[in-house]
């Protein structure tokens, strides 16, 4: 069994991977922003899990909580990359500092976990590495511009790293869910411009989570949820002009299923999990 560090685990897709990988018997640190919430849920899994404080933006508090996990728990030899966020509104709607905001949590948190683990990983001999992206790394979305911006650029680092490290002692591995029931998609369906999210059946955490647990035994270089719709989308946004056909009228299909939920105001679930 490994020691298992979770980001944006005190809800959402982070806290049933956390539960889940503690009844495999993993050992698990629940690291959030939310630290009060990553508590609770540790007090509740008991001995085998421990809260840490942690801005994925920051680099030196991942030094911090790399070096706190390996006091209370060992060394870490599976990150988790999941945390993320999600300000909704059409692209034209949203500040820069919204735009930005998400590129800095999505991405560059994600970034700088996996250059700190990297080398501890790469110094104990042994490590995984598994990134939480999206379904929407593969094509844009109307109303997830930048959100889907930010997830085409994790799945391309995420690659690039593991390419470069082919042969070494690190291992990767990238899971794609789709809509998941989560406060973030709570989040999306209050606001008109993200309708796009009735197009498919969402899961929930916990469905999501499992996949995520597998991962950790079984290795996988990329999985997508579900797996036949999920390849059916990968291979949509390699061709442009069908992307360009096709996402308005899926966005059209979800609208007509949608309850018709009225505007809301444009805000973000802070680091709590990836779709």
């Amino acid at each position: 069994m490994s020691v298992v560090l979770i980001t944006g685990a005190a809800s959402g897709i982070g806290a049933a991977t956390a539960r889940e990988a503690v009844r495999r018997g993993h050992r698990v640190a629940l690291a959030d922003i939310d630290i009060a919430g990553a508590s609770l849920l540790a007090t509740v899994l008991g001995s085998a899990a421990c809260a840490v404080e942690l801005d994925i933006r920051d680099e030196d508090a991942w030094e911090a909580a790399f070096d706190t996990v390996a006091s209370r728990l060992g060394p870490v030899e599976v990150l988790i990359n999941n945390a993320g966020i999600i300000h909704t509104g059409y692209a034209r709607q949203l500040s820069m500092a919204q735009h930005r905001h998400m590129v800095e949590v999505n991405l560059i948190g994600p970034m700088a976990g996996m250059m700190a683990a990297l080398p501890r990983m790469r110094t104990q001999g042994h490590g995984h590495i598994i990134t939480v992206c999206s379904m929407s790394s593969f094509m844009p979305l109307i109303g997830y511009t930048s959100y889907g911006a930010t997830k085409h650029g994790l799945r391309a680092f995420h690659h690039s790293v593991a390419i470069e490290e082919q042969g070494g002692p690190v291992t990767f591995s990238i899971v794609h869910p789709p809509s998941t029931r989560t406060p973030m998609l709570e989040q999306e369906i209050a606001d008109p411009s993200s309708v796009i999210a009735f197009a498919e059946k969402s899961l929930s955490p916990e469905q999501v989570a499992s996949v995520i647990v597998d991962a950790i035994a079984k290795k996988p270089v990329e999985v997508v949820q579900p797996a036949l719709a999920g390849r059916f989308q990968r291979a949509v946004g390699v061709f442009p002009r069908l992307m360009h056909f096709a996402i308005p009228k899926v966005a059209a299909m979800a609208k007509r299923r949608s309850p018709g939920a009225g505007p809301a105001p444009v805000t973000a679930r802070e680091q709590g999990g990836s779709r």
